[in-house]
This record gives C-alpha cells, structure tokens and sequence, in this order.
C-alpha cells in the first residue's frame, strides 16, 4: 500500500514537472554584449574613498529586566508547549502504526 502511494507521487511529481518544461532554448534570448558590458562596469575600479553612514549604525539596547512573574509565566508556556509536542509526537506514533 505505502509503495503503490510513493509511486504514485513520484510519477505524478514527474509529470508536473514535465508539464512545466520549455523546448525553446534560452541561451538565444541573452545578448552577449549586455551581459558583457554590465560585467565591465562592475569590475571598474573604484575611485571614492569609503564613508561612514550614521544610518547603519545599530545602537544596541538592554536587555528588558525579568521579574518572577514574568519568568514564571515563560516557564509555564514553555510546559504548554512541551506537552503538546508530547502529544503531537504520541498522535504520530499511533498514525505511524495504523499505516503499517
């Protein structure tokens, strides 16, 4: 059962993609001389001397301070989710079984 499935897939993967596929060949449609001359220009040498943009400079900030309540409620969310990947994780296994 499974095998006919991934078969199944796959062939149907390879007819999409063979159904997206193009004869026409595209090298004809690049000109060599744009592509040449775009290469020229980013090879040119540079003449200005570097400057320093106040823009891009990332203060860093502190940290926000963590009260107990705080901490207490990351640690409970942090069970919540600890829980429910148990649980995804035992749905899985179950579903896993049944498959086989």
């Amino acid at each position: 059962m499974n095998k006919n499935i991934t078969m199944l897939a796959i062939a149907s993967a390879a007819l999409s993609l063979a159904a997206c596929g193009d004869s026409q060949d595209a090298s004809a449609d690049a000109a060599a001389e744009s592509v040449e001359s775009v290469a020229e220009e980013a090879l040119a040498d540079v003449t200005e001397a570097p400057v320093e943009d106040d823009a891009a400079v990332i203060e860093a900030e502190e940290p926000a301070a963590v009260d107990q309540t705080t901490a207490e409620e990351a640690a409970a969310k942090a069970a919540e989710i600890a829980a429910a990947v148990e649980a995804a994780e035992a749905s899985a296994g179950q579903i896993a079984d049944l498959v086989d």
